[in-house]
C-alpha cells in the first residue's frame, strides 16, 4: 500500500492516477474525502495526524509534500509500518542557494524531519513548475489579449506536473532509490512572454506580454501567491532575467519518456484558460 499526502493536489492527484493504472493499492490522504473526487479504486481518508492509525496501518511506501511534514508524522509512519518516505521538495535546494529564503527554508526542514526519522528517503527537486502560468489565467480568461506581469525576459524550464507524478511513480514502484536525491526540469528553457505566447496558441488566439513594474506586482497578478512570500518571489525571478535555467535529463532517464515542453503543458490545461 502506497499512502499520499496532497492527493487532490496537481502532483498528488497524477500520482494516483498513475498508481493505480498500475495496479498498485492507494491511500489517498486529503483533507475533505466527500469532495475530493479521486477515483473509486483509491482508498480515500482523511488526512487527520492525529490518527495515523488510519492513515499509515498497511501501507508501506509515503508520498509527502513539504507542509505535510512533521517530526510526530513522521514517527507515527514508521510505528505504523511506513517504510520509505518520497518527499516532493524544492529545487531551490542546491549548492550556493539562499538558505533564508522562505521555500528554502520550508523545504530544508521538511528534508531534515525525513533525513532523522529512521525511514528510508528519496527527495524530488523540481525547479519551475508548469502551473505556475496559471496565474495568468484570470486576465486570459476574462478575454483581453494583453497579459500583464512581470520580467517578460525571466527563464526557466518548466515541468509539466505529469511528468513529476512519472518520476514519483518510478521511486515507488521501482528499487534502488533510497537515499537519491532527484533534480527535475522541463526539456528547455522559455521566458515568461513566451509561456503566454503558447497558451495564446493552444487558445488559437494572439496573446502579447506587457511588462509591469515589480514593484507595482500585487495580488491581482499573482492570485496563488501569499502575500508574505511575493517579494522574495519577484527577487527569484529577477535574477532568472537573461540566465539560462538548469536543465537535468532525470525524467528522460527515471522513466525512459522524455518531459514534455510547455507548449504541450498549454493545450493540456487550454481550458484552465477558457471562459
Amino acid at each position: 500500500m502506497i499512502a499520499v499526502t496532497g492527493a487532490t493536489g496537481n502532483v498528488g492527484r497524477a500520482l494516483v492516477d498513475r498508481l493505480l493504472a498500475a495496479g498498485a493499492p492507494v491511500r489517498a490522504l486529503t483533507r475533505d474525502p466527500a469532495r475530493a473526487g479521486l477515483p473509486e479504486r483509491a482508498e480515500v481518508v482523511a488526512f487527520r495526524p492525529d490518527d495515523p492509525a488510519a492513515l499509515f496501518t498497511g501501507a508501506t511506501k509515503l508520498f509527502l509534500y513539504a507542509q505535510a511534514v512533521t517530526a510526530p508524522l513522521l514517527a507515527a509512519a514508521r510505528e505504523h509500518g511506513v517504510r520509505h518516505a518520497v518527499l516532493l521538495s524544492s529545487g531551490l535546494l542546491r549548492d550556493g542557494a539562499d538558505e533564508t529564503h522562505p521555500i528554502h527554508v520550508m523545504h530544508a526542514t521538511a528534508e531534515r524531519h525525513i533525513r532523522d526519522s529512521g525511514l528510508a528517503w528519496t527527495f524530488l527537486r523540481p525547479n519551475a513548475f508548469a502551473t505556475n502560468a496559471l496565474q495568468y489565467a484570470p486576465q486570459i480568461r476574462a478575454g483581453g489579449d494583453t497579459v500583464r506581469g512581470v520580467y517578460a525576459d525571466a527563464l526557466s524550464a518548466p515541468i509539466h506536473e505529469d511528468d513529476i507524478a512519472a518520476v514519483a511513480e518510478r521511486v515507488l514502484l521501482d528499487d534502488g532509490h533510497e537515499g537519491a536525491v532527484h533534480r527535475l526540469t522541463g526539456p528547455a528553457a522559455t521566458s515568461n512572454a513566451g509561456q503566454v505566447a503558447a497558451i495564446g496558441d493552444a487558445l488559437g488566439r494572439k496573446l502579447t506580454f506587457e511588462e509591469v513594474d515589480p514593484a507595482e506586482a500585487g495580488p491581482e497578478l499573482f492570485p496563488y501567491v501569499q502575500p508574505q512570500m511575493l517579494g522574495r518571489l519577484l527577487e527569484t525571478v529577477a535574477q532568472s532575467v537573461g540566465v539560462p535555467p538548469e536543465i537535468t535529463g532525470t525524467v528522460a532517464d527515471l522513466t525512459g519518456t522524455p518531459p514534455r515542453p510547455f507548449a504541450q503543458w498549454a493545450r493540456d490545461h487550454a481550458p484552465d484558460f477558457r471562459p
